[in-house]
């Protein structure tokens, strides 16, 4: 062991280095030389067996030629790593002249697309929306409508309880009478955009859960000219400006009077077919005059305050705009059915 070895360990290396070709190689040569176990390891390791004088002389010699591999293995390293980035940037360069690449995009759901017409029209007319939990107490969502236990109009409404007092709201009316208690006896103008259930079969026009969109006005002089106004524009926003509505004599046990709402039909334009069953009418919703039961249960006094409310049907309204003839379609998140409507504006 003596100088000229570690010269010749230095020798070696570069010309095996000359041959290295990639990082994993070079990792590899280099554990060779400068390892635990590598080959200056061994050289150290007999330095025991020099004379002092002899061991500083070849332990500063070995420390020497160590330091150099070190550099000659860093400058290797760069070299491969810049040419491997090089390669990669000549290999993945992108022609920016090449077409692009088309994604698919997706559409509003029908269904929202109906309830953000509704906001909007009702928002320009000074309405505010209003939401509500889907869990409900049945105090809020029949009792304070008018609708106490054992009430007969109860059966009109199949629903999903949770327990005797707590259900999936059938109507978004709750949200009303939520708003009516906050308030104390100010008036109010407010849209109620929401899910609710019931225990219906599923069918073409039936679902056990649905859309509706409910308004409530109360105020001083609150008419039932102002509600059929109210609904006018509606029915023309989502039907066309040359439809017409009647209003018929009803029962609900929240509104008094009430009143079913019809639009002329579309399809003869109000001459009758089978669209419309040969009455020229399609009816859409429910709706009329606040009950004073109601009033007063929320804590409004009918002899200074009165209003209206209506409950529109989302699917409903939306079936009949976009002659959609099974409810379940807007369920099923079927491509073909939802593309139909990328184009509708």
């Amino acid at each position: 062991m003596n100088d000229l070895e570690l010269e010749n360990v230095l020798k070696k290396v570069n010309e095996e280095l000359t041959s290295v070709g990639d990082l994993n190689t070079l990792q590899q040569v280099k554990a060779k030389y400068l390892g635990k176990k590598g080959l200056l390891a061994i050289f150290m390791s007999n330095l025991k067996n020099l004379t002092i004088e002899a061991r500083k002389e070849f332990g500063s010699m070995t420390n020497q030629v160590k330091q150099a591999l070190e550099n000659r293995f860093e400058a290797k390293r760069k070299e491969l790593e810049d040419k491997l980035i090089n390669y990669k940037l000549n290999s993945e360069a992108i022609d920016v002249t090449l077409p692009g690449v088309k994604f698919n995009t997706g559409s509003i759901h029908p269904l929202q697309k109906t309830i953000m017409e509704l906001e909007d029209l009702y928002i320009s007319m000074g309405y505010t929306v209003a939401e509500g939990p889907e869990i409900e107490t049945d105090e809020y969502c029949f009792e304070k409508l008018n609708l106490p236990k054992g009430h007969p109009a109860r059966d009109m409404q199949d629903t999903f309880y949770i327990n005797p007092e707590l259900l999936l709201r059938s109507q978004t009316s709750p949200v009303q009478v939520r708003t009516m208690l906050a308030e104390k006896g100010k008036p109010i103008k407010i849209i109620c955009p929401g899910k609710v259930y019931r225990r219906d079969a599923d069918d073409a026009t039936h679902s056990h859960q649905f859309m509706q969109c409910e308004g409530l006005v109360l105020g001083r002089d609150v008419t039932m000219a102002d509600l059929k106004g109210a609904l006018l524009e509606m029915a023309r926003l989502m039907f066309g400006d040359e439809r017409n509505i009647r209003l018929r004599p009803s029962f609900f046990p929240f509104t008094e009077p009430s009143v079913e709402v019809d639009v002329s039909c579309g399809k003869c334009g109000g001459k009758g077919c089978s669209m419309c069953k040969n009455t020229g009418w399609i009816e859409i919703l429910g709706a009329g005059m606040v009950n004073n039961n109601v009033l007063r249960m929320c804590g409004y006094n009918p002899d200074e305050v009165q209003g209206y409310a209506f409950g529109i049907g989302v699917e409903r309204i939306t079936m009949l705009k976009y002659r959609v003839d099974d409810i379940r379609n807007f369920y099923i998140n079927d491509v073909r059915f939802l593309n139909q409507f990328k184009e509708v504006k």
